[in-house]
């Protein structure tokens, strides 16, 4: 496995920016795709060319660990070429899987590794060795697979796979794309039918990239709005090319800075557009930002197009919960938003962010109190009295619990405020967006 050692502290002072953001950028591809890309191009059958692919931290992790479970995988300029070993064909690990600081990669990976008869060990960044990992190692385990882990259902843990997996039928109490795909991809050497049913509709890459290389996976709908999945195994995947779009999550800093930016107009190219992932366009534009979409087209399977920013006068916004799934990893950015917002903000059932890279919610409303923002959490609800403007906001120290859309979020807050506010670790950024810093300073963001 190659060695990705850790990122240095990196702290930074954010000043309100003197000019409009202005140009053309594209964020890094895709995260959520780039992980599946590079898992199931391991476990089909062929050679596979994945183009666009996120090289961030976390996802380099996912492309390590499928080379220890025996795929053969190279970067050629800027192509990924992925020979698979075929579903139920992996060879045991000779070291511990390290999977830094990425949840999904360890959440699905336990998926695919419960299901095969061999024995791996994971473990990950300090980060990620806080989280708790029972939400998929409690369903994972009836498939008559084990898992050994610390106290509080934290990594390192064990996987003791098994060469004749049952099938799962599991109801997610809470909507978990990650709980939902490590199912299914367990499920892909299951003799017989594999069926997860989602409270609510959440992002739905894996059962996309699942047809796109060959599975049938088939959905409906519950009485409730719900969806249940299935899929029956064991299943052959076959290769095929992969083309990443950019990432909406992470595509959403720069379009909130230009929002909050006085005079800015950005475009950002061919980022992806899944229904169940742009919940925050939706939400901004509720808000009163210009935010257009141009070229829409369909590539890879996935919806994309081009994205065209105005800063605009924000107002605030009531966001039903229902729509956290297709915003989950956006809501700290949108809060940024919603401090500048005129008027009173509630982003509503937000328990998903309580198990991030750190407690979200929790670290999101320290970001804003200690810049000046009045909120508070009511149950899972977070509640903002917007400024409607950068006057009294900014000039605190923000904690980013080594979570690096905490760490991009304070930043675009520095960018809008009155006052500047202090970064004290950025170096956590690049496990989502390598060159973030860069890329803002190409649209005139002075950090």
């Amino acid at each position: 496995m190659q060695n990705h050692s850790s990122s240095p502290v990196l702290p930074l002072t954010v000043s309100r920016n003197p000019a409009p953001l202005a140009g053309t950028i594209r964020v890094p591809g895709d995260k959520s795709i780039s992980h599946r890309a590079l898992m199931l191009a391991s476990l089909a059958e062929g050679r596979t060319v994945v183009t666009g692919l996120l090289e961030g931290e976390d996802v380099l992790r996912t492309a390590d660990a499928m080379r220890a479970l025996g795929a053969r995988i190279a970067r050629e300029g800027d192509r990924w070429v992925i020979d698979g070993s075929g579903v139920g064909a992996l060879q045991e690990p000779e070291d511990v899987l390290d999977m830094g600081n990425s949840g999904t990669a360890a959440r699905l990976l336990s998926g695919i590794l419960s299901s095969h008869a061999i024995t791996s060990f994971m473990t990950g960044d300090a980060s990620l060795r806080s989280r708790p990992m029972r939400r998929v190692t409690q369903p994972l385990s009836g498939n008559g697979s084990c898992f050994a882990t610390r106290k509080g259902e934290k990594l390192p843990m064990a996987i003791i796979g098994t060469g004749e997996a049952a099938p799962l039928t599991y109801c997610l109490p809470v909507a978990s794309a990650q709980v939902k795909s490590a199912i299914l991809l367990a499920g892909l050497n299951a003799r017989g039918r594999t069926r997860v049913e989602e409270p609510v509709a959440t992002r739905d890459h894996t059962e996309n990239m699942l047809r796109h290389f060959g599975v049938p996976v088939e959905v409906g709908r519950t009485d409730t709005g719900g969806r249940v999945i299935t899929l029956t195994g064991p299943a052959k995947l076959t290769a095929r090319d992969v083309v990443v779009p950019a990432d909406p999550s992470s595509a959403a800093f720069p379009i909130v800075a230009a929002s909050l930016v006085p005079g800015s107009e950005i475009r950002l190219p061919g980022v992806g557009l899944n229904p169940l992932r742009t919940g925050l366009f939706q939400t901004l534009r509720e808000m009163g930002a210009v935010l257009d979409i141009e070229n829409a087209r369909i590539e890879g399977g996935e919806p994309v197009g081009d994205i065209v920013v105005r800063s605009a006068a924000l107002h605030g916004v009531d966001v039903p919960a229902d729509r956290a799934p297709s915003m989950i990893d956006e809501y700290p950015v949108l809060a940024v938003a919603c401090a500048f917002a005129s008027g009173v903000s509630r982003l509503r059932g937000l328990d998903e962010l309580r198990v991030k890279e750190s407690d979200r919610l929790a670290a999101t409303v320290a970001l804003l109190r200690v810049n000046g923002a009045v909120v508070r959490v009511e149950g899972d609800d977070m509640i903002i009295e917007g400024r409607g403007g950068p006057s009294g906001l900014g000039g605190g120290l923000v904690e980013t619990k080594m979570d690096h859309r905490l760490a991009m979020s304070a930043i675009v807050f520095g960018l809008a405020a009155e006052s500047p506010v202090r970064v004290d670790d950025t170096g956590f950024i690049n496990t989502s967006f390598p060159g973030f810093v860069g890329l803002m300073a190409g649209i005139g963001a002075e950090l």
